[in-house]
């Protein structure tokens, strides 16, 4: 079956669903047969025989009591044959039931003890079944006589010959009725399917334009809609690899050329003075570094990414490694004339790694004054909220639009769409920072418009240890 098509497995269910059907309604007409008409036949021939033998328990047999009998045999359904020897009952009787005597040594004995005995069998010269019953007929002192009472059998065919043309009619309408269903259902089923492997034939080959049209709600539609939708994603992924791949060659391609270029330059002694080739130099230097650090954080991140690894979680005093942090911008903070509020609680403790917290903080921060204007404000709160440490760092910098909200922390993202290297950054920072937070079990969020400026929210689990 598994090697069949799904057209094939529909069509032998069908035609096995007829064989079986009519093999059911065989035995079911000889059930019929054999437990209604057969048993009420054997009961009418023992109700007869008995009630007929009962009449003459006392008495001989003479010859008013044979015509009584002989005239019950006229008026009544079946053959009824009465002797006052079982000799005898061959003469009336001549025929063989199952090609044997009809009356045997053990028919005798039962007879004998006043109980009757059954015959069934096939009796060639009538051509048919016949079922009969000879009842023993007692006298006051022994058997003076017995009653033979036998019907020959109607065939099936002529039991059932008013209801077999109704059943073949029922049978043959049920079972177009039943084609049509199967047929419709089969449909519904197979042309989605058909349209699904299609569909997956051009997705296979990257093209992720074309849609399965489907407005059912059933098993079959929610798995074309979850194709459509997973269609619909390698399409947006395919576009972000692309655009991955863009981002990387351009990363990697403008610190590699300046590199190239004054090294170049030096080598060739292309320049006017010391003073340009201290330049050169210098850009050298910054690109090199730049590179550096565009390769650690994406090795960085990729490591952070890595389903195996672990945040090595101890009990840490946020509030103190955030002021560290703080401090490694004092510089920076100082020549963009910057307005820096805190709000800290630093009773806040939490468990996680030390590092990679210290790592979000100096992202969060980093992003915030390369982002602002000069002269501008940054806050930074540090509160304990709903079981957990909240931090936030709000700048009053460039508003960023809606739709790159979404994709911030996207590998490469960044807002300063004609890439500008005046900020310097790699455009991997807040996808380290989401993928750490995410590894203690945080949340990340960002929120920007012109009232407050941009805010990045983070939350921790906090931990509550007494004597800290």
């Amino acid at each position: 079956m598994k090697k069949l098509s799904f057209n094939k497995q529909i069509l032998i269910v069908f035609f096995s669903s007829i064989g079986f059907s009519i093999l059911f309604s065989f035995f079911f007409i000889h059930y019929l047969y054999s437990e209604l008409y057969l048993s009420s036949i054997e009961e009418s021939i023992v109700y007869q025989g008995q009630r007929t033998a009962a009449h003459y328990h006392y008495g001989e047999l003479d010859d008013e009591i044979i015509s009584k009998i002989q005239w019950y045999n006229v008026v009544s359904e079946y053959d009824i044959i009465v002797v006052d020897d079982l000799e005898n009952l061959s003469t009336y009787f001549p025929y063989q039931v199952n090609y044997e005597t009809l009356v045997d040594a053990h028919d005798r004995s039962e007879l004998e003890e006043g109980r009757y005995v059954m015959k069934e069998g096939f009796v060639d010269e009538f051509n048919r079944e016949i079922l009969g019953a000879i009842f023993p007929i007692k006298g006051e002192q022994e058997l003076i006589g017995f009653i033979y009472i036998y019907v020959p059998l109607a065939a099936i065919i002529d039991v059932f010959s008013n209801s077999i043309p109704i059943m073949l009619i029922v049978g043959t309408l049920f079972f177009f009725i039943l084609f049509f269903v199967v047929k419709r259902v089969w449909k519904s089923i197979y042309r989605p399917l058909k349209n699904l492997q299609n569909l997956a034939f051009e997705v296979s080959k990257g093209n992720y334009s074309n849609q399965i049209q489907i407005e059912r709600n059933d098993e079959v539609g929610q798995f074309v809609k979850a194709f459509n939708q997973m269609s619909i994603a390698l399409e947006q992924q395919e576009e972000r690899k692309k655009e991955f791949t863009s981002s990387v060659v351009h990363e990697l391609r403008t610190p590699l050329t300046y590199i190239g270029g004054y090294a170049e330059a030096l080598n060739q002694k292309i320049y006017t003075s010391p003073e340009e080739a201290k330049n050169y130099l210098t850009t050298i230097g910054k690109e090199t570094t730049r590179l550096s650090k565009l390769i650690n954080d994406l090795a960085d991140l990729n490591y952070l990414q890595e389903e195996l690894y672990t945040i090595d979680k101890q009990p840490i005093a946020i509030a103190q490694l955030l002021f560290d942090t703080i401090d490694l911008f004092e510089i920076l903070i100082k020549e963009k004339k910057m307005h820096l509020s805190l709000n800290i609680e630093e009773e806040l403790i939490v468990f996680g790694d030390a590092k990679r917290i210290q790592q979000v903080f100096y992202n969060t921060i980093d992003n915030a004054l390369k982002y602002s204007l000069e002269e501008g404000s940054i806050t930074i709160n540090l509160i304990k909220t709903n079981q957990a440490a909240q931090y936030q760092i709000i700048n009053s910098g460039i508003v960023i639009q809606e739709d790159d909200l979404k994709r911030l922390g996207e590998r490469f993202f960044r807002t300063d769409k004609a890439r500008t290297r005046t900020t310097g950054g790699t455009g991997l920072g807040l996808s380290i920072v989401k993928e750490i937070v995410r590894l203690h079990e945080g949340t990340f969020s960002i929120t920007s418009n012109n009232a407050i400026g941009t805010t990045v929210t983070i939350q921790l689990p906090h931990a509550d240890i007494e004597g800290v």
